[in-house]
C-alpha cells in the first residue's frame, strides 16, 4: 500500500491535451509521475468510490490492482457537458477533507452555464455585453430580443466549448436558422450584443488571461481573421506570443481576477477584450493550455497550488 499519491484525475475520452502537460509538471515538483485516474468511473453510475480508511482518503476502483491513497487530488480537462455528473463526487471528497482546489461544484456549475454566469456577472458588476438568454423562447421573443440588442448579435449554447455551435447574427433569416438549430439539438441558448472587438487591421480580437488565486499567470491575444466566427484557436484563430500580465490593454489583468473572483474559481481562463470600456466574454474552468511553456508558465505554478495545500 502506498501513500501520498498525487492524484490528476481528467477525463481519459478527452483528447484535449491538458493530462500530459499536468502530469510533466507534477514529476518536476515531486520527483515522481502523478497516479491518472479516469474521471468517468467516479461520475454518476461509474464504479468508483471515495471513503476514509483509518483517518486516510482512499479512492478505489473495482478491478484495480491497488487502492490509491491521494495527498492531492487535481481535477481537470472535465468537459462542460460531462461536470453536472461529477458533482457528487466533488461534494464527497469535500466531505472527506480531500486536498484540492477543484472541489466547489457551484463555481463549476455558473461558470459551466452561461446563463448563470451573465446572471452572477451582472450581479456583482462584471463588465460584459448585453445578453439575453432565448433558451424555450418563442419566435417573436427571438426577434425582439435580437432588435433590443441591435441586430449584430453572438448567439452561443449555454453549455458549450471550443467556440462549436457558436454564430454571428445579423438577420431575421439567420436569426430563425439559429433557433431551430438549437431547438434541434436540444441546447439552450442565448444572444449577446456584438462588442466590436477589431483590430486597425480589421480582425477580431480577444485575449485569454490565465488567472490562479487572484494573480495573473499567463495571457496571450487571440486573432480571427473571420469576422463572423469565434476567436478560438479550434475555430481558426491564431495565438500571439505570451504577454506579461504589464503588457496587457490597460485593466484587462485586474478585470480577469475580478471576473474569476466572483464565479468563486481559484483558477480560471478569463476571455476577454478592452472594447467597450473592457468586457468579460467568459471564464472557463478548465482552459486549454496556451502551447507557448505551458508546463513551466501554468501547470507549474497549478500543481503547486495543490501541493501548497499539503
Amino acid at each position: 500500500m502506498e501513500t501520498g499519491e498525487f492524484v490528476l484525475m481528467t477525463d481519459h475520452s478527452s483528447t484535449e491535451g491538458s493530462r500530459d502537460i499536468l502530469a510533466e509538471a507534477v514529476e518536476a515538483l515531486t520527483g515522481s509521475p502523478p497516479v491518472l485516474v479516469d474521471a468517468r468511473r467516479f461520475m454518476t453510475g461509474g464504479d468508483g468510490q471515495a471513503r476514509t480508511v483509518e483517518g486516510r482518503l482512499q479512492l478505489s476502483l473495482p478491478g484495480a490492482d491497488r487502492a490509491v491513497w491521494p495527498s492531492a487530488v487535481l481535477i481537470f480537462e472535465i468537459p462542460p457537458h460531462r461536470r453536472r455528473h461529477l458533482v457528487a463526487f466533488q461534494r464527497r471528497l469535500r466531505e472527506l477533507g480531500a486536498r484540492s482546489l477543484g472541489l466547489d461544484d457551484q463555481a463549476w456549475k455558473v461558470a459551466t452555464e452561461k446563463d448563470l454566469m451573465v446572471e452572477r456577472f451582472a450581479r456583482d458588476g462584471i463588465p460584459q455585453m448585453d445578453t439575453l438568454t432565448l433558451s424555450g423562447a418563442s419566435q417573436q421573443e427571438c426577434v425582439d430580443a435580437f432588435e433590443r440588442l441591435g441586430r449584430d448579435v453572438w448567439a452561443r449554447p449555454v453549455v458549450g466549448m471550443g467556440g462549436r455551435d457558436v454564430f454571428h447574427i445579423t438577420t431575421h433569416e439567420q436569426l430563425h436558422e439559429a433557433a431551430r438549430f438549437y431547438q434541434d439539438a436540444g441546447q439552450g441558448w442565448l444572444i449577446a450584443r456584438d462588442a466590436g472587438n477589431f483590430t486597425p487591421a480589421g480582425q477580431r480580437t480577444q485575449f485569454r488571461v490565465l488567472v490562479l488565486h487572484g494573480q495573473v499567470l499567463q495571457a496571450h491575444e487571440r486573432l480571427q481573421p473571420d469576422p463572423d466566427a469565434p476567436c478560438n484557436i479550434a475555430q481558426g484563430a491564431t495565438t500571439t506570443a505570451v504577454l506579461a500580465p504589464n503588457e496587457l490593454p490597460a485593466g484587462l489583468g485586474e478585470l480577469a481576477v475580478r471576473a474569476t473572483k466572483s464565479l468563486g474559481l481559484p483558477f480560471g481562463g478569463v476571455d476577454l477584450a478592452p472594447q467597450n470600456g473592457g468586457v468579460v466574454f467568459e471564464v472557463n474552468v478548465h482552459p486549454a493550455f496556451n502551447p507557448v511553456h505551458p508546463v513551466e508558465s501554468i501547470a507549474i505554478p497549478y500543481v503547486q497550488a495543490h501541493l501548497d495545500l499539503l
